[in-house]
C-alpha cells in the first residue's frame, strides 16, 4: 500500500522536496501541502502540470493549523517538515502535534533533494534570514565577473502567483520583475542583481530551472533564502553569520545544517556587533565544523542623504521578513539613522493599517520598527497608508530595493545601502582564484 504523506511547507522547499522525490514516486501518495509564514498561499492547489501523472487532479495546499485534522481523516502515515528559519522548539512542536495525531515525523537531507549540476556551483547560505546573504552575493558576483565568467544566479523560491506560470522563471531586466507581477520581497532578492548585470532565475521547478540557467553560464550562483539548504550539490558552500544573533547558528532549522556543509563561513556585522558577541559565533563555528575557514566581515552602511536624518525624527523602514520569522531588532536603517544623528525613532505601530497591523499582531516583537511587508496588492497598499500616516520627518528606507519606485512617500526620505567588507572582499578574491583554478574555469 502506499504510504500517505503530507508536506508541510511555505511555498519553496516543499515544492522542490516534492519535485525531487516524490513526484514520481509510486510507493507514496501526498495528500496536501500545508502552508504557513507566506500570506494568501493556502486554499490553492499544486497544479496537474506541475504534479505530474500521479496527481491528474493536482495536490491541495491547506492551512498548517489544519495538519492534525488532515492526518486523522486521510489516515496520512508521514509528515515531511519542508521550510526554513525556524526555532528547533518551534520544529518539535510541530513534531510533537504530529506524533500525536498518529504520523512519523520526518526533516529531509541533501541526499535525496539536491540536484547536480554540470556547472560549478557556488551557494551562499545562512544561519538565519538577514545574515547578509545578498551582500556576499553581490561581492562574489563582482569577483567572477572582472574574470569574464558569466554568471547566473539562481534564487530560492518565492512563487507567490501562479505556479504553473511561475514554474521557469527567467529575469534580466527590471522590466521582467513587472512582466512576472513581483511583490515586493520578489523584487528585494532579484532587483540588486539585474542591476548588477546578472541574470536571475527563480521559480517552481528547481532542476527545470537548472537546465535552462546552465545553458547561458559559466558558474552557477545558489542565492539562498532564510537559513535553507542548497538545492543543488555544491562545489563550494559559504554559509553567513550573524553575531548580532549569537548562539542562533545552535538553535535554529537548517541554520546549523548549513554550518555543518560549509567550505567558508562568513562572521559578518562585525564593525557592529561586540566583541563577545562575535567570539561565541566562531567559537561555536570552530566545534560545529573545525574544517571550515571563518572570514570576519564588516558591513558597511551607506545613506544617500545623511542631512535629512540629523535631529530628525524618522521612521525606519527595514526588510519585512528579517523583522518577521528572522526574529531581528535591527537593521541597516537602524544604524544608518544612529549613525546620522537622527533624534528618535517614531514607532509605526499606533499608525498602521489593516495587513501591517495584523503583522504586528503576529510578530510582536518587531518593536519601534515597520517592516516592508508586500506579498500582494493589499499589503502594498497598507504599506503606504502606514508610512504616510506615521508623525515624522523622515523616512528611512532599509530595504534591498527603493521602495519609492513601488509606493509613494509623502515625507522626505533616503535610501540605505550595505556591502561587504573589503577585507572580506579580498580573501574571496584569493579564495574563487583557488576554487576556479581548481575547477578548471
Amino acid at each position: 500500500m502506499k504510504r500517505k504523506v503530507i508536506i508541510m511547507g511555505a511555498a519553496g522547499r516543499d515544492f522542490h522536496n516534492f519535485n525531487c522525490y516524490f513526484r514520481d514516486n509510486s510507493q507514496y501518495e501526498v495528500v496536501a501541502f500545508t502552508a504557513t509564514q507566506i500570506p494568501n498561499i493556502d486554499g490553492r492547489m499544486y497544479p496537474p502540470a506541475l504534479a505530474g501523472s500521479l496527481y491528474p487532479n493536482g495536490i491541495p495546499i491547506k492551512d498548517e493549523a489544519d495538519t492534525a485534522n488532515l492526518i486523522r481523516e486521510h489516515n496520512v502515515d508521514l509528515v515531511i517538515f519542508a521550510y526554513s528559519d525556524v526555532s528547533y522548539d518551534y520544529l518539535m512542536h510541530r513534531a510533537a502535534m504530529v506524533n500525536a495525531a498518529g504520523a512519523d515525523f520526518m526533516v529531509m537531507g541533501t541526499r535525496h533533494t539536491q540536484v547536480a549540476s554540470e556547472k560549478p556551483v557556488i551557494a551562499i547560505c545562512a544561519t538565519r534570514t538577514g545574515c547578509g546573504k545578498s551582500q556576499t552575493t553581490r561581492a562574489i558576483t563582482d569577483i567572477l565577473r572582472k574574470r569574464n565568467l558569466k554568471v547566473v544566479a539562481i534564487r530560492h523560491p518565492m512563487p507567490y502567483g501562479d505556479l504553473e506560470k511561475q514554474r521557469v522563471q527567467r529575469f534580466a531586466s527590471i522590466d521582467d520583475l513587472k512582466k512576472h507581477d513581483c511583490t515586493i520581497e520578489e523584487m528585494e532578492e532579484y532587483e540588486p542583481h539585474i542591476a548588477n548585470g546578472v541574470i536571475v532565475y527563480a521559480g517552481v521547478d528547481y532542476e527545470a530551472i537548472l537546465r535552462e540557467a546552465e545553458k547561458e553560464a559559466d558558474v552557477i550562483l545558489w542565492d539562498g533564502g532564510n537559513n535553507d539548504m542548497s538545492f543543488y550539490r555544491t562545489d563550494l558552500y559559504i554559509t553567513v553569520a550573524d553575531p548580532h544573533r549569537a548562539g542562533h547558528e545552535l538553535r535554529y532549522y537548517p541554520g546549523e545544517t548549513n554550518i555543518n556543509l560549509a567550505d567558508i563561513v562568513i562572521v559578518n556585522k562585525v564593525d557592529t556587533s561586540t566583541p563577545e558577541n562575535i567570539e561565541e559565533v566562531v567559537t561555536n563555528v570552530k566545534k560545529l565544523n573545525p574544517g571550515a575557514e571563518i572570514i570576519k566581515a564588516a558591513s558597511p552602511v551607506t545613506v544617500e542623504d545623511a542631512s535629512i536624518l540629523k535631529g530628525k525624527k524618522v521612521l525606519v523602514v527595514e526588510d519585512g521578513p528579517t523583522l518577521t520569522h528572522g526574529e531581528m531588532s535591527l537593521g541597516a536603517g537602524t544604524v544608518a539613522a544612529k549613525n546620522s544623528g537622527a533624534a528618535k525613532c517614531i514607532d509605526p505601530r499606533p499608525y498602521t493599517v489593516g495587513t501591517i497591523t495584523e503583522t504586528f499582531k503576529k510578530y510582536p516583537g518587531i518593536g519601534a520598527l515597520l517592516p516592508a511587508m508586500g506579498y500582494g496588492g493589499k499589503q502594498i497598499s497598507d504599506l503606504e497608508e502606514t508610512i504616510a500616516k506615521t508623525p515624522c520627518d523622515a523616512v528611512v528606507i532599509g530595504t534591498p530595493i527603493d521602495l519609492r519606485r513601488v509606493i509613494s512617500i509623502k515625507q522626505p526620505s533616503t535610501r540605505v545601502q550595505y556591502d561587504l567588507g573589503q577585507e572580506a572582499i579580498d580573501r574571496l578574491d584569493t579564495i574563487l582564484a583557488d576554487f576556479l583554478k581548481g575547477k578548471g574555469v
